[in-house]
């Protein structure tokens, strides 16, 4: 049985990563690190209360013994100021992975990225420049890591979009559909690969649109 680790359940992609995890058979506990309380109860479940998601040294002991984590907390682009941003995306993430590694080295971590993460840290755009420092900072780690790059993530479940070209998006999904693997995936699709390869690992250590697609594809033969 394995113990899961999850920061940021309350969200679109985490809820679904939660679902899977109480439901599996194989999962024993799953300690979910929440700012605020959810409605979500179950034998399995720990829900956690975090004050400071850059510090988690009062709360060492939630990442003892975990097999698999994921990291799913983001928050929309100019949604916030870019210092803000910068943290939730960057210190947040590699706050986590650094407790993890700490506590739980041969853990695998899953971290929510996105499509355009620029290693290079050369963007000039804020979403690809702090994805791409989150992914670099927490692979000198030496976790087990494997970095999620999604293209526009379908909501399959009914939402108040956070701002218009979110609105446009929804609507323009059936033609991102038509174009191929490269450029869209569901919510739905997204969290069960996140979950899988949490779970079992996978050959690379980032996966682009694409890779999920196929990641679903081949385990659907």
């Amino acid at each position: 049985m394995k113990n899961v680790l999850i920061a940021g359940a309350s969200g679109m992609v985490g809820n679904i990563i939660l679902g899977h995890s109480l439901s599996s058979s194989n999962v024993g506990e799953v300690i979910s690190l929440v700012r605020k309380k959810s409605n979500t109860t179950h034998l399995k479940l720990k829900e956690v209360i975090i004050d400071d998601f850059t510090d988690y040294d009062k709360h060492r002991d939630l990442f003892k013994n975990i097999d698999s984590a994921f990291f799913c907390i983001g928050v929309y682009t100019g949604s916030v100021s870019d210092k803000l941003f910068k943290e939730i995306t960057v210190d947040y993430a590699v706050s986590f992975a650094k407790m993890l590694k700490d506590n739980s080295p041969n853990a695998k971590l899953c971290l929510l990225s996105g499509a355009g993460a620029d290693r290079t840290e050369k963007s000039r755009t804020s979403f690809a420049l702090y994805k791409g420092m989150a992914e670099n900072q927490i692979d000198k780690l030496g976790l087990e890591f494997y970095a999620f790059r999604p293209g526009y993530i379908y909501p399959v479940e009914k939402r108040k979009e956070p701002n218009v070209m979110y609105s446009v998006m929804r609507n323009l999904y059936p033609i991102l559909r038509l174009l191929g693997n490269n450029f869209s995936i569901k919510s739905t699709e997204l969290g069960k690969a996140m979950f899988e390869i949490g779970m079992n690992g996978t050959e690379n250590e980032i996966l682009e649109n694409k890779d999920l697609k196929n990641y679903l594809k081949g385990k659907d033969k």
